[in-house]
């Protein structure tokens, strides 16, 4: 019998948290992140991490649980989560998974499966080596040159999923994004696939405005703990917010350039999510321009209600 998943999705800033806050009272939920970095304790201002007074009261799941000098890939967090998924279904309670990381929600919702080849850790070794050499983007266009659809499952800035989808293609001949496309596309949970949307423009200025409130609510302190550590060269500090200002504190910019270059970065990313989502998933989109009003919120809980069969109404 397939489980219930609410699964809600958007640009970062857009409301995705406060949403599932909400959707959690109303129906007994709990939430899952579905964010790459908030994963990663002391990482709270530049992730905009939910503090426990926003919590309200509802258990949030994967949020601190790795150390920032530590790896996390997409297969890491799908088995964490497809368990949790069953577990809360089996207490009764509606599992909320929230965030922008397109690849970590596709992955619960579609159920890719990530290969078990053997290992070739002669080849690993070389490419570990390849990359201490070259650098990530030479080992990135390689990765490229035989899977080229890779840049849309795997970021460049995360080496080990980089060299194991290398290792695999070379142990089997079969490219990643092959093996995920010979996949079944049915997905496995009643879903109920909810996107907030508001006009560019309006998103844009809540982006300027929240980089904004992180500066003053400390982000640069953060940054700074987290660079005077020698937390460098790792998966974490390359999230936006993070990097920008690791290159204020190496003398590249300007702390006004930096904070100037978070915004855009910020911006594009958003502009990317909205795409990522339009074209990867099955996705209901809610505009919320005015802000989570009641009207909006009684469309959204008629849309979770439709879809999911094991919901307490």
């Amino acid at each position: 019998m397939k489980e219930d998943l609410i699964s809600i999705v958007g640009p970062t800033g857009v409301g995705k948290t406060a949403l599932s806050i909400e959707l959690a009272k109303k129906y007994g939920g709990e939430i899952i992140s579905g964010d790459s970095m908030q994963i990663y304790r002391g990482m709270d201002i530049g992730t905009a991490k939910v503090n426990e007074e926003e919590m309200q009261g509802i258990p949030h799941h994967l949020i601190d649980i790795k150390d920032p000098n530590e790896a996390f890939s997409v297969a890491d967090f799908q088995e964490l989560v497809v368990p949790l998924i069953t577990r809360l279904n089996q207490k009764k309670k509606v599992p909320i998974l929230t965030g922008g990381t397109g690849l970590y929600v596709n992955s619960i919702i579609k159920g890719y499966q990530f290969s078990e080849t053997e290992e070739d850790l002669t080849y690993r070794k070389e490419l570990e080596q390849f990359v201490s050499v070259h650098g990530v983007e030479a080992l990135y266009t390689q990765l490229l040159s035989v899977d080229p659809d890779a840049k849309e499952v795997i970021h460049p800035n995360n080496i080990r999923r980089v060299i194991r989808a290398l290792e695999v293609f070379k142990v089997t001949g079969i490219s990643f994004t092959k093996q995920q496309k010979n996949m079944p596309e049915e997905e496995r949970y009643h879903l109920a696939m909810i996107g907030l949307t508001m006009p560019r423009e309006q998103l844009y200025e809540r982006i300027n405005s929240r980089v904004d409130m992180m500066v003053k609510n400390g982000l640069i302190e953060e940054v700074e703990h987290l660079y005077n550590q020698g937390i460098k060269d790792v998966q974490s500090v390359q999230a936006i917010g993070y990097k920008e200002l690791y290159s204020y504190f190496d003398g590249l910019y300007s702390l006004e350039e930096a904070i100037e270059k978070l915004k855009q970065n910020s911006r594009r990313y958003a502009k990317r999510q909205y795409t990522w989502f339009r074209n990867k998933t099955n996705t209901t989109w809610f505009d919320v321009s005015e802000g989570l009003t009641e009207k909006v919120f009684l469309q959204i809980s008629e849309f979770v209600e439709g879809n999911l069969k094991n919901i307490s109404k």
